[in-house]
């Protein structure tokens, strides 16, 4: 039984989603390949060879990968794909980008986001936002399977894997990445982070969150928000936490001002630990959290941060 694991990378560094979906394949058992499709494939393959659980490193060095498409890439893991029982991705924007295309190249079903593996062919996975798990079993001969990564610790290091080539197929010129709008930052990036620290519908206006950035700074945290205080244009997209943004785990989840919906509460009740402060001592957020504050956030925010010097 053979894994293949495609790893997420950007600009020669190793993204931690990739540790996670290692995890899951060892768990799921026998051999694990993991592939590196980049036109600069050496730094990020050095990282990937060290990575514990790691049989193999298949590296695809072409400049269509410089930029990488869903056809592109897709088109690569459908030419090495039947050599495995099982292809694995992130459940992330780049694992969201091709993998249904090779499911569906493969005519297989693919599994979405498991979190927990039953054993070669079983899997549990989140539905209904989180609200309810699913168990389920795959007969394909090939299981595509993408990989929740808050689900599953990081893979360590302390492996030796060989650094293979493979050949690259042809660019497929179906679409091209013309440019890329990147933000920039100081604090971790959200999905990555030990603690974050998000705002919510109560903050007020995208202003008010100039309280949160400060108690995030003593924290060394990454700031966060929910769906409301990103659709009311308090902070841009990309601080989304939820079932329609970003899902984290982080060691610490400090919620101010959220009421804690559905949609919210999809995307980090796996947080190890969960702080909310609230004036509505009704708010569901309370229903998860592990310490609940009821007051005032824009008294108790400036107070708090004020503690920790």
């Amino acid at each position: 039984m053979g894994i293949l694991v495609i790893a997420e990378h950007d600009e020669g560094a190793l993204k931690p989603s990739t540790l996670n979906a290692v995890t899951a394949a060892v768990q799921i058992g026998g051999e694990v390949t993991v592939l590196v499709a980049s036109d600069s494939t050496a730094a990020v393959a050095a990282e990937v060879a060290k990575v514990a659980g790691v049989a193999k490193v298949l590296v695809a060095d072409a400049p269509q990968f410089a930029k990488p498409t869903a056809e592109n890439v897709a088109a690569l893991v459908l030419s090495i794909a039947g050599g495995y029982t099982h292809v694995l991705a992130p459940a992330t924007n780049f694992g969201k980008n091709f993998m249904p295309r090779v499911a569906a190249r493969l005519d297989v079903a693919q599994i979405s986001e498991i979190s927990a593996v039953v054993s070669p062919d079983t899997f549990v996975r989140p539905i209904y936002a989180g609200n309810a798990l699913a168990t389920v079993q795959s007969k394909d001969a090939i299981k595509v399977i993408t990989v929740r990564a808050t689900a599953f610790d990081a893979a360590g290091t302390g492996g030796s894997a060989p650094i293979e080539p493979v050949a690259a197929v042809a660019d497929t010129g179906q679409s091209s990445v013309t440019g890329r709008n990147l933000t920039k930052s100081a604090r971790p990036e959200l999905t990555a982070a030990r603690i974050i620290v998000s705002g919510g519908r109560g903050m007020g206006n995208g202003e008010n969150f100039k309280l949160l950035e400060a108690l995030a700074d003593k924290l060394g945290a990454a700031v966060g928000a929910s769906r409301a205080a990103v659709d009311a244009g308090f902070v841009p997209n990309d601080y989304q936490v939820g079932q329609t943004g970003k899902v984290v785990a982080p060691d610490l989840y400090v919620a101010v001002g959220i009421s804690g919906a559905i949609q919210h509460l999809a995307g980090m009740k796996d947080s190890k630990v969960i702080v909310a402060i609230n004036k509505d001592a009704e708010a569901p957020i309370f229903q998860v959290a592990d310490y609940g504050l009821v007051a005032d956030l824009f008294q108790a925010v400036p107070e708090l941060t004020g503690e920790l010097g």
